[in-house]
């Protein structure tokens, strides 16, 4: 069964201290945006690092495909001007 964008952001969230998750996605691919305090202080490939540990190895076996926009709070709210 191919997991759901609901079923990546409940995912997501469980592991992740999140202030907001957005996910997107037909079942194999998915786009995802997540602002959380955790991203501070680590560069891109250290947050996307987070996020395929919260996703563990369902980003072998289920995920063929994730855009990941991982943002700090402050990020995002600079993004919303």
């Amino acid at each position: 069964m191919e997991p759901s964008p609901e079923d990546l952001k409940r995912y997501i969230a469980q592991s992740l201290d999140c202030e907001r998750v957005e996910v997107d996605g037909d079942g194999r691919h998915f786009q995802a945006l997540i602002v959380s305090a955790q991203f501070a202080g680590r560069n891109r490939v250290a947050r996307h690092q987070l996020v395929y540990a919260a996703l563990g190895d369902r980003m072998r076996e289920e995920i063929h495909a994730l855009s990941i926009r991982a943002v700090t709070p402050e990020e995002y709210r600079e993004l919303e001007g």
